[in-house]
Formats: structure tokens, C-alpha cells, sequence
């Protein structure tokens, strides 16, 4: 009885002992291993795009005001019309620089006459001097009398000019080829050289100027490695417009100069570049982006895919011979292709790290590829 007692408890411990093993070997078999992609750092060259806010210009943006005063008679443009340079675009009331001319014009003809009677009247006293008539008081006050006649005439002669140049300046006239600008005064206004906003701008949008800063520490490296800041520019590549509804435009520009002064409140170079424009698709006052292409040879580069940021730093997960993930902090490029990281410090050539996933691996956990 005892015997058959102890047979049924080691046959009921066997079979638990062979249970547990077996859920075991099940849940061990049901477990999934999880398989990672890994990839080593290499270096390689690579061109990355800085993108600078800018602003567009014509290249010669003229502020046309009037040179005198008086009413608004004719507006002969309208607004965003080509002109060419010396093309009529306003007339400003001739009536009284007319009237002012045509007086001035007069008092010149009185003034020729004064100095005709004064010659005579000189001519005269030398033919009496000369036969010893009239004394020298006589022929001096009389050569004075031509001279004043004479200062009298220039002086008309100054004011025809004045009036002529004045009635000029009635008819306004485009100081160069471009495109006119916005028109602020309407027919019957009383415009003059004082008036707060210009007639109109004539901007010349054939070539447009794209102005865009960089920081200084930017320009001192540039200015470094070329020499100077002449070289520096020259040594740019052709740069791209980021218009403002995204596109991009599609004549690239260069950049032709830099100001050479560091703006106190923001840090900054202001530079400058220029863009054909045949189409006239930029027009002046417009923004955008300026796009440069930056290239850096013999970068060690990782992808985006492998690196974890954690608030300000970096972290990735290095695999070692034996297959083991640890976890490194790495110092990255500021800028990148939204594809790939140029690391700056923390990680070596041939150094192998998790590609992707990197955000579900632990320290010392084993890592198959």
C-alpha cells in the first residue's frame, strides 16, 4: 500500500517537473529575437545646405520726387509698367514756371538794352575823350555804366536758366530703365520736393540684389581660410533662392560682395548676391531664403537613424566584437540633410553602431545583426 503510495507521488512530481520544463522550451521557443541593423562609421564627402533669410532688390531702386512745387496735372504710368530712362512719367502744372520764364525772359531783353545804351553811350565818351572833350571822370563813369549793364544782362541770363530748369522740372521723368512702383498721389494733388513718400520708385528688376547675413564667427572662418574678404566671396559657390511660397527659383545667383562690418545688435555680415531675373518673376521688397551648398570632405557620418537625442546631446549605441550594444554620447553638426549626421566628436572610423532602432536597445544587451 505504501509502495503504491510512493509510486503515484514520484509519477505526480515526474509529470510536474515535465510540464514545467516543457512550458519552458515553449515560452523560450514563443520569445521573438529581435534582429538589428547595424552600420559603421565611414567618412565621406558631403554637401549639406545652409539656408539664410533674405530680402530682394533691384538693382537700382530710384526714389523719384519732384524738384519743384505746384499741382499734380498728369500721371502718364501705372503701377508695375516697364520705363525706359527719360521717359515722361508725370507733369506737374506749367502754368507759373511759364509766366516765371517768360518774365525772366523779358527782364533779359530790357537788361541787353540797358547794356546796348550803356555801350553807346560809352563808345561816345571815349570818341570825346579821345579829342580831349570830356575829362577821364566822364569816360570812367561812363565805362562803369557798361559794366553794370553787363552784370545786368548775366544776372538775367542766370534767371532764364533758373525758370527754363524750373519748367524742366514740371515734366518728371524716369532717372533710369526699371519698373515703376507703387503710385501714392492721384491727379489734382499738390505734390513738391518735401512731400513725405516719393511720386514712385523705378526699381530695375533685370538683375535683382538678394541680401542675407551670416553670422560672425561664419565670416571670420571664411575670411581665415581664403585670406581675405575679397577672396572669400570669390571662393562661394553658386547659391540658390527659396522664394516665399517654397519654390525654388530656377536661376541660381553668386555671391558678390560682404560688407566687411559686423552689426553690433545682431552679430551678423550682411552679404550680398545677384540673380538674373529675364522673366521678371522677383520683384523688389520681396523675402526669401538664400541656399548654399556647404561641402565637407572626409566627414564621419552615421545616419539620422542611429542617433537618440536626449534634450542638447546625442547618444548611440555602439556594438562591440561580441555582439554587445553600449551606449555612447556623440557630438553632431549642427546642420545636416535630414538623412545624415556628420559626427564631430565621440566616435571613430570602422566604429560599428545600431543603424536603426537605436531608441530600443539597452546597455549590454546582445545585438545580432
Amino acid at each position: 500500500m505504501r509502495r503504491n503510495l510512493k509510486s503515484k507521488l514520484l509519477t505526480i512530481v515526474s509529470g510536474m517537473l515535465l510540464l514545467s520544463a516543457c512550458s519552458g522550451q515553449q515560452k523560450q521557443q514563443e520569445t521573438p529575437i529581435t534582429v538589428f541593423k547595424t552600420t559603421k562609421v565611414a567618412k565621406s564627402d558631403i554637401t549639406l545646405e545652409a539656408s539664410y533669410n533674405a530680402t530682394i532688390r533691384g538693382r537700382q531702386d530710384v526714389e523719384v520726387y519732384p524738384q519743384v512745387s505746384g499741382t499734380l496735372q498728369k500721371i502718364l504710368v501705372t503701377e508695375g509698367q516697364n520705363v525706359r530712362k527719360g521717359q515722361t512719367m508725370f507733369i506737374i502744372d506749367q502754368v507759373p514756371y511759364q509766366a516765371a520764364l517768360n518774365t525772366a525772359e523779358a527782364a533779359l531783353k530790357a537788361a541787353q538794352a540797358q547794356e546796348a545804351t550803356a555801350q553807346l553811350n560809352y563808345d561816345s565818351r571815349k570818341q570825346l575823350f579821345d579829342q580831349q572833350v570830356v575829362s577821364d571822370y566822364d569816360l570812367q563813369t561812363a565805362h562803369n555804366s557798361l559794366l553794370s549793364a553787363k552784370a545786368s544782362v548775366a544776372q538775367a541770363q542766370a534767371q532764364v536758366i533758373n525758370a527754363r530748369n524750373s519748367l524742366s522740372y514740371t515734366v518728371v521723368k524716369s532717372p533710369a530703365d526699371g519698373v515703376v512702383g507703387t503710385l501714392p498721389y492721384r491727379q489734382g494733388a499738390l505734390v513738391g520736393p518735401s512731400i513725405p513718400q516719393s511720386l514712385t520708385t523705378v526699381s530695375d528688376n533685370n538683375q535683382m540684389w538678394v541680401y542675407f547675413s551670416i553670422n560672425e564667427a561664419q565670416f571670420l572662418q571664411l575670411t581665415r581660410e581664403n585670406g581675405s574678404v575679397e577672396k572669400a566671396v570669390e571662393s562661394m559657390p553658386e547659391v540658390k533662392l527659396q522664394l516665399v511660397d517654397g519654390t525654388t527659383y530656377n536661376l541660381p545667383g553668386r555671391v558678390e560682395s560682404a560688407s566687411g562690418v559686423v552689426d553690433r545688435a545682431t552679430g551678423s555680415v550682411q552679404l550680398r548676391a545677384v540673380f538674373d531675373n529675364p522673366s521678371h518673376i522677383l520683384h523688389s521688397g520681396s523675402t526669401g531664403k538664400v541656399i548654399i551648398p556647404i561641402i565637407y570632405k572626409d566627414a564621419l557620418t552615421i545616419p539620422t537613424t542611429a542617433a537618440v537625442q536626449i534634450q542638447n546631446k546625442f547618444r548611440v549605441m555602439t556594438v562591440d566584437q561580441q555582439g554587445i550594444a553600449h551606449s555612447k554620447i556623440i557630438s553632431i553638426h549642427p546642420q545636416n540633410d535630414g538623412k545624415t549626421y556628420i559626427v564631430t566628436s565621440g566616435l571613430e572610423e570602422g566604429t560599428e553602431v545600431v543603424a536603426e532602432g537605436a531608441n530600443m536597445v539597452k546597455d549590454d544587451q546582445k545585438v545580432k545583426n
